[in-house]
């Protein structure tokens, strides 16, 4: 056998003890008489030692082969260490060898495999396999492994049955781009890789499931950044005979129970906001509620004297950051600078002191007095020492831009813990967004989602006013999970369909089998989907969820590890009767 003990289970009750072990050479110290070999693996570190007095000359000279991250199996006898090292598990003992078997040699890594490596992001995802050897990022695939254990050991209790869909679908015009797959059987046509198992999971409840979950691989062909890969991880779930609050009653216990199983914490506040609410009092829809910053319109207070900027925004609005009147106008000048970068796209700020005397300074003194600033003051509950920071312009625009200053100042004024975790249900969102570019309404969710009960007449007269019976988990921030209660009768589909601008015939050709599964008795039903990656991001203490994911891509979406995607073979595109575009 290649080990009877793993590199972290010696102690001083082996002491004398004959161990094999296996693992990978972290680190050697060489003093010439003696040689010190840190023997790695996945569980820890046990130190070897090497000494010319007990060791023979052949094994000495065998030793001095070694190089960093050689792969070796040892025999040799464990001892107490006479300098003990606290900061490993094995700390009190060292193995005195007495046979070494190189399995495999390694060239020099092209970084240095250690907590703090001195690899760059890029280098390292290049070679992956060498950064998983890490414990920053070995540690985080474990948790990861923990969480879904988690998630699947609570939902089978909970007597959901765990189905596999199909990963070759059908291409559908919603959402965000398709990844498409040619089919060499069926010369011109197109597999589809799932954004999700939509509707799918919807058949399986026809089918009288009942409770589905999988925790599954979606594909979208969008746009990256630090908390988005092509392909990605759900949690995707369904029920049956249920309303809104079963959903969020049960998915409560879900999260509840991850927070108490992974990170010991216990949460017993959901509570529950409107879509309005949160656009309107955080300017997003999935707010951070661990700190406050909450906006204040200031409209009524802010435009009735003559300065321009206020008088033609269509919204005034601002936020009280906490302590920071004590800013220097040099510190103001950088916040307004950062509000103003292409990424925000404020085109200035607006700002007052509220000087802990009690008095008022801003940056508009020439046109607002002390009492005007003090109904600022008011509307945005700022406090003396406090600084009020006020953006303007189109209303949609100026809340994200605010939003984006909020989250910020929590960041540096560290207000956003790692570990404090605030769930939030937002609600009422809206059934239907206005898209400029098409000049028509989209499903701001999907076009299965139904409309709050009641609200289907106003689809006739004020499209944009339905409120949707969908819902978001938010976690300190971050969107985790969303889902809603389905529309499950033919009729009803078939209007939202009309509504969305697909024809009778569009609508046969993309969702024909779920629209006839639906004059099959479908019962009502609804389900929700967690992002795993981001959710064991957030469970981790960080919100970028490329370390939590083996092999990710990199910004492009490219896999710089294996050089993906690249050109394929002639012979294939033949094949599969495909011509690639000249350039």
């Amino acid at each position: 056998m290649y080990r009877d003990h793993n590199n972290s289970e010696l102690n001083l009750s082996s002491v004398n003890k004959k161990v094999t072990l296996s693992g990978w050479v972290q680190k050697i110290r060489d003093k010439g008489f003696i040689i010190w070999v840190d023997l790695r693996d996945r569980y820890g570190i046990t130190q070897l030692v090497f000494d010319s007095e007990r060791t023979s000359s052949e094994m000495m000279e065998q030793a001095k082969k070694l190089g960093r991250e050689f792969v070796i199996q040892i025999t040799g006898t464990v001892l107490e260490r006479e300098s003990k090292n606290d900061a490993i598990a094995t700390g009190d003992i060292e193995v005195l060898v007495d046979q070494l078997t190189i399995l495999n040699s390694s060239e020099t890594p092209p970084f240095t495999i250690e907590d703090n490596t001195d690899g760059g992001e890029d280098l390292r995802m290049k070679y992956r396999y060498l950064d998983i050897r890490r414990n920053p990022v070995k540690n985080k695939l474990i948790f990861r492994s923990k969480v879904s254990m988690a998630v699947r050991n609570y939902l089978t209790l909970q007597e959901f049955v765990e189905v596999e869909t199909p990963y070759l679908i059908k291409s559908t015009p919603e959402g965000a781009r398709d990844f498409v797959v040619p089919s060499r059987m069926n010369a011109g046509q197109f597999y589809a890789l799932p954004q999700s198992p939509q509707t799918f999971k919807q058949l399986l409840m026809v089918g009288g499931l009942d409770k589905y979950f999988q925790i599954v691989k979606c594909f979208r062909d969008e746009d990256l950044r630090a908390d988005r890969q092509p392909e990605f991880t759900q949690i995707d779930c369904e029920m049956t005979f249920v309303e809104q609050e079963d959903i969020l009653n049960t998915f409560e216990g879900l999260t509840r129970h991850l927070l108490k199983e992974i990170n010991g914490v216990d949460v017993e506040e959901f509570p529950r906001m409107t879509y309005d609410e949160a656009m309107k009092t955080y300017g997003n829809d999935k707010p951070d509620i661990r700190f406050g910053m909450m906006f204040g319109e200031l409209n009524d207070v802010a435009q009735h004297k003559d300065f321009k900027v206020f008088n033609e925004a269509e919204l005034v609005v601002g936020i009280a950051v906490p302590g920071a009147a004590s800013y220097s106008r040099k510190e103001i000048d950088k916040l307004i600078d950062w509000v103003k970068r292409p990424q925000v796209g404020a085109k200035g700020m607006v700002y007052v002191k509220y000087n802990e005397d009690g008095s008022l300074k801003s940056s508009v003194d020439k046109f607002y007095d002390e009492d005007d600033l003090k109904a600022w003051a008011e509307k945005t509950g700022a406090k003396p020492g406090d600084l009020i920071c006020v953006l303007s312009g189109d209303a949609n625009s100026t809340r994200a831009q605010l939003s984006a200053l909020r989250m910020e100042m929590g960041n540096r004024l560290g207000l956003r813990r790692p570990d404090e975790f605030a769930p939030l249900w937002v609600i009422d969102f809206p059934l239907l967004e206005w898209d400029e570019d098409t000049q028509r309404y989209h499903a701001m969710h999907h076009p299965f989602t139904s409309p709050k009960v009641g609200q289907l007449p106003l689809l006739e007269t004020n499209p944009g006013a339905v409120k949707a019976n969908a819902y978001d988990l938010v976690l300190n921030g971050n969107e985790i999970g969303g889902g809603s209660i389905r529309i499950h009768d033919q009729k009803t589909q078939s209007k939202m369909f009309d509504y969305l601008g697909f024809t009778e015939e569009e609508a046969e050709a993309q969702f024909g089998f779920l629209m006839k599964a639906f004059t099959y008795g479908a019962p009502p039903h609804g389900g929700i989907a967690f992002g795993l990656d981001r959710l064991v991001a957030i469970l981790g203490g960080q919100e970028s969820i490329r370390d939590f994911i083996a092999f990710p891509k990199n910004n492009s979406g490219r896999d710089i590890m294996i050089d993906a995607p690249a050109p394929i073979d002639e012979d294939q595109l033949k094949e599969l009767d495909l011509k690639l575009r000249s350039k």
